[in-house]
């Protein structure tokens, strides 16, 4: 466990540097799109620097706020509470993680923050409703498996750089549709090189960015759930938790695909028609459920 939490967090230094050096490339881009001349590369390094320094001190917020959480309370939320209080000892955190509740009848759950000190555990209210004391206890488990670990801050950068760097996609393509940039002979003799490695970065970076999110998801899965067992010492309250939470019905309504990687099980539902055994691609976000438990039946 030791290792994977200092693989982490050397993977999220190095993810936040590329992240760096990738928008102050395509903002570079952008500005030289738009004429500014020369002070587009300490336009591009600041907003660079500033944006990384933002995604990662406020991630948690933006990711509560795209998902609009409320936070718990312990009149409304007991059983919440006392599940939480309860694995704090078993597992080893110091500091409780903050409670926040999403009005949803889609049961599921995510955490989030960049450090285990400053932690938040969310959970919707048909999870709240759908599930018993033993499954709703595996499912906390398996979240603050992720905050040990330190998944957390790995999962929200990325979710949150990725976003980023989709808007400024976006950004760039309607600066081209109004016309931005006429002169291009002019912008062509100086800075090609990092023009062409701007529109490249552009390109390319939202497609990375989404494998990278979707791969770091699917591999700390497996080991979250059999973390949650070592702290609860119940195999068969997630595993049924995971089979409810699979064969729910419901949407998620506050899903978006910039923080759908974050969830213990993927919250766009896909319908399954032919009865076959649901399988992981390369564009899943998380290892199919069967997948998971089937291992975890395995460390019975």
């Amino acid at each position: 466990m030791f290792e994977n939490t200092r693989k982490n967090k050397i993977e999220s230094g190095i993810i936040v540097s590329i992240f760096i050096i990738v928008i102050t490339l395509i903002i570079y881009y952008i500005c030289h799109a738009l004429k500014l001349g020369p002070i587009s590369i300490f336009i591009a390094l600041i907003f660079s620097i500033g944006s990384a320094w933002g995604s990662y001190y406020y991630s948690d917020k933006i990711v509560l706020s795209l998902n609009k959480a409320r936070p718990a309370t312990k009149e409304e939320d007991l059983k919440l509470v006392n599940i939480l209080d309860a694995l704090m000892l078993s597992s080893g955190l110091t500091t409780k993680p903050r409670l926040y509740v999403v009005d949803d009848n889609q049961p599921n759950a995510f955490a989030t923050g960049r450090n285990p000190e400053n932690a938040v555990i969310c959970v919707t209210t048909g999870l709240l409703e759908k599930l018993d004391y033993y499954e709703l206890e595996g499912v906390i488990a398996h979240e603050m498996s992720h905050i040990k670990n330190y998944d957390i801050r790995l999962s929200c950068v990325v979710s949150v750089m990725v976003g980023f760097i989709v808007m400024l996609s976006d950004l760039f393509s309607r600066t081209l549709f109004f016309g931005g940039s006429n002169d291009r002979d002019r912008d062509s003799k100086g800075n090609g090189i990092l023009m062409i490695i701007g529109l490249i970065c552009l390109i390319l970076a939202p497609i990375f960015g989404s494998l990278m999110q979707l791969a770091l998801s699917r591999k700390r899965e497996f080991l979250a759930d059999s973390t949650a067992i070592e702290f609860t010492r119940n195999p068969d309250g997630l595993i049924s938790a995971l089979e409810k939470l699979e064969n729910d019905p419901n949407q998620l309504e506050v899903a978006n695909s910039a923080t759908s990687n974050m969830y213990i099980v993927n919250p766009f539902k896909k319908s399954s028609k032919s009865g076959k055994k649901k399988t992981s691609s390369l564009w899943s976000t998380h290892p199919s459920t069967q997948d998971r438990i089937e291992a975890l039946q395995n460390l019975k």
